[in-house]
């Protein structure tokens, strides 16, 4: 095996994962998926711990992974295991989005509540205005793709995550977080001109 060094209590599970790295270090996709799915749950964990949010830990997890893939050759399996190795990565994303604030999610609720303002209050105008909004977000829902507006409602509708939507539709979580990108990038350009006419 080599020196003591190179030994240092590597498991049969953590030579797997030494072999995994190896492969995304070349530019192999389906070693990525494969470690992906051996270390997701313990990574969201730490993340999850961190932000207290499920949506933002979900979008770092992600960051992470991309992080993985594209620095997979950095790693030295003489300075630690591959979970310690993908830990750090983890634990410094998820500080990183806790220190930059929660822009996105702030965002997000802002558009979520058009949609589930109690109308009992409101007067028979505003009453008319919410109903304006409401379905003036249904029209900007449907200039998305099929594919978009899929995510996005499953995501908001359904409250699933990014990897749960991914194996729900057979899709890579990439294309899921892209799509749901594009997607509320397309929504918050629709809706501009109603939410600066809101004042």
């Amino acid at each position: 095996m080599g020196s003591p060094q190179d030994s240092i209590e590597y498991s049969a599970r953590d030579q797997d994962w030494v072999a995994l790295i190896k492969r995304v270090a070349e530019g192999d996709q389906s070693a990525l998926a494969a470690l992906y799915d051996a270390t997701n749950r313990v990574v969201f964990g730490l993340v999850l711990r961190i932000l207290s949010d499920r949506s933002t830990a979900e979008e770092v997890l992600l960051d992470v992974y991309t992080q993985v893939w594209r620095q997979a050759a950095l790693y030295d399996r003489k300075r630690g295991a591959p979970l310690a190795w993908l830990m750090t990565i983890a634990r410094s994303r998820a500080i990183d989005r806790f220190r930059s604030g929660r822009l996105d999610q702030q965002s997000r609720e802002s558009l979520d509540d058009l949609g589930h303002l109690k109308s009992s209050s409101l007067s028979p105008e505003e009453n008319t205005a919410l109903s304006e909004r409401q379905r003036l977000v249904r029209a900007a829902l449907n200039t998305l793709s099929v594919e978009q507006r899929e995510v996005i409602e499953l995501a908001y509708y359904s409250g699933l995550s990014h990897s749960e939507i991914a194996l729900r539709l057979g899709q890579p979580l990439g294309t899921v977080k892209t799509r749901t990108r594009l997607g509320m990038i397309k929504l918050r350009e629709a809706l501009t001109p109603m939410l600066e006419g809101k004042a």
